[in-house]
């Protein structure tokens, strides 16, 4: 892999760049469409590619239970498996880590949405799952089975599965972790990362690091110097945000500072619209989130206007087009009236429809902040 920066900011960290991968090109800033278990949920690739993703995330963990990465493998690949002839990257699993353990126990994401009173203190261990030195302990919520993953698990299964970008195995922490908790976490995940160098067999796989530490600024900055000195091609950026987004580009820019300059930086499951613009100025340069593809699902689609709820009766009589600022062909064809009767029915083509637009929708924002990026406006 090759990251070329193109042009840097003026005005903020911003930068336009490129990442070359042995399955294509990708202009940065981007976002970076999950495909969890190979497949962008309700859309066909071509129709993926058609609203404008250029590179897949998918979830070591679940390809792992299935079908398993030596389906995969013996299939050529997941490029050929899943018939996507882009670039690829594959989460390694830490995300899991906390949403199958605390984030559960808790019912919480990692950025909260509402105070808590819940608390993670250090030695505490979440119900579903046990966090050793050498790795995690899982129950499958495939089968109840037992499994372990440790980082040289899944440096294993993520070069069997053959993505173009891989990353390290971590342990995302909880938003209501102590400083104590989240410090000694952060240091296993840093002996994770060096266990994870050691493991790479593959020369063609480029390898993220990913930075944690939580909330606190200076476990936070620590993370990024230390995985900063190690030999990985780029840095994801990852873990809990707390539960005040304006905080949220300051603790990007704790980690930025610390990063080297001529390697990209990816944020790990962040980017609602009103987050984009922000993480974009900070210098992340690509990102990838759920919100497109899930809120479809959930008969939201993003306006420039705001978010329109389709489950509402409302709609059922407005012929306007979801927005009138959008040249997807979902605009172009339907109006809210029928997308509203298709979603408040359950048919599956309102859904598909929805996430096609909204993922056009996100995609065509992204383009507009490298537009402004080029022409010294952001």
């Amino acid at each position: 892999m090759e990251f070329k920066i193109l042009k840097k900011s003026k005005r903020s960290r911003a930068r336009l760049g490129r990442i070359v991968t042995p399955h294509g090109e990708v202009e940065t800033p981007a976002l970076v469409t999950v495909a969890t278990q190979a497949s962008v949920k309700t859309l066909t690739n071509e129709q993926a590619r058609a609203a404008g993703s250029r590179l897949l995330i998918n979830n070591t963990l679940h390809l792992h239970l299935r079908p398993g990465e030596q389906v995969i493998r013996k299939a050529g690949g997941l490029h050929r498996f899943m018939g996507w002839d882009g670039p690829l990257m594959t989460d390694s699993g830490g995300y899991q880590v906390f949403s199958l353990g605390f984030g559960r126990d808790h019912g919480i994401g990692k950025v909260l949405k509402s105070k808590t009173k819940a608390r993670v203190k250090s030695g505490e261990q979440p119900s579903w799952l046990k966090i050793t030195e050498e790795g995690v302990h899982f129950t499958s919520y495939v089968d109840g089975r037992r499994l372990f993953m440790s980082p040289e698990d899944s440096i294993r299964i993520q070069e069997a599965l053959g993505a173009d970008i891989v990353v390290a195995f971590d342990e995302c922490t909880s938003p209501v972790a102590d400083a104590k908790y989240t410090r000694l976490s952060m240091e296993r995940t840093h002996r994770w990362a060096e266990r994870c160098l050691k493991a790479r067999t593959r020369g063609d796989q480029a390898m993220y690091g990913v930075v944690q530490g939580g909330r606190f600024s200076v476990l936070r900055r620590a993370s990024a110097r230390t995985l900063a000195s190690m030999d990985f091609e780029g840095f994801g950026i990852g873990g809990e945000f707390g539960d005040d987004k304006s905080l949220m580009s300051r603790m990007i820019s704790w980690v930025v500072k610390e990063l080297p300059d001529d390697k990209p930086r990816h944020l790990l499951g962040i980017g609602h619209p009103e987050d984009i613009r922000h993480i974009i100025r900070e210098g992340v340069d690509t990102f990838d989130c759920t919100v497109p593809t899930q809120y479809a699902r959930h008969g939201v689609a993003f306006t420039s206007r705001g978010r329109l709820d389709l489950t509402k009766s409302v709609f059922l009589t407005d012929r306007k087009p979801l927005d009138a600022r959008c040249s997807c062909f979902v605009c172009q064809e339907h109006s809210r009236a029928y997308l509203s009767h298709l979603v408040r029915a359950k048919e599956i083509t309102g859904l598909a429809l929805l996430t096609f637009h909204n993922l056009y929708w996100f995609n065509a924002l992204v383009a507009e902040m490298r537009g402004k990026i080029k022409r010294g406006e952001l």
